[in-house]
């Protein structure tokens, strides 16, 4: 009797548990879909400052998307977010070079694969 009991028990707090893991599942997407949309905005205004020529301001923004990016490739793992992140560093690297041209180029690249997110 106290075996049935029991496993009764262990098949309820089963079946809680993966009726759970829907409603959980959507607020790590909230999360991650928020950290994208912070990482596209700010890498629209580094393609913005970009093409001014002004790479120092392009490098600010890319280094804040590509934060926003990587929270977002943690919490979400997604070969967009991952392409991204790729051309978000490599708009950094550009820009802190001085190739406002080159690192603009890379921060569209990135805008292209995080919008593929939504």
């Amino acid at each position: 009797m106290q075996r049935t009991i029991l496993l009764g028990a262990i098949v309820v707090g089963f079946m809680m548990a993966l009726l759970a893991i829907p409603f959980m599942a959507p607020s790590a997407l909230a999360s991650s879909n928020k950290h994208v949309d912070e990482a596209i905005h700010h890498a629209k205004e580094a393609v913005q400052h970009g093409k001014q020529g002004h790479a120092d301001v392009l490098v600010k923004h890319a280094e804040v998307a590509l934060k926003h990016a990587e929270m977002a490739q943690k919490e979400t793992p997604n070969p967009h977010i991952a392409e991204g992140v790729k051309g978000l560093k490599g708009a950094v690297e550009h820009g802190k070079a001085g190739h406002a041209d080159v690192a603009t180029k890379e921060a569209e690249g990135a805008i292209t694969h995080l919008s593929e997110i939504k």
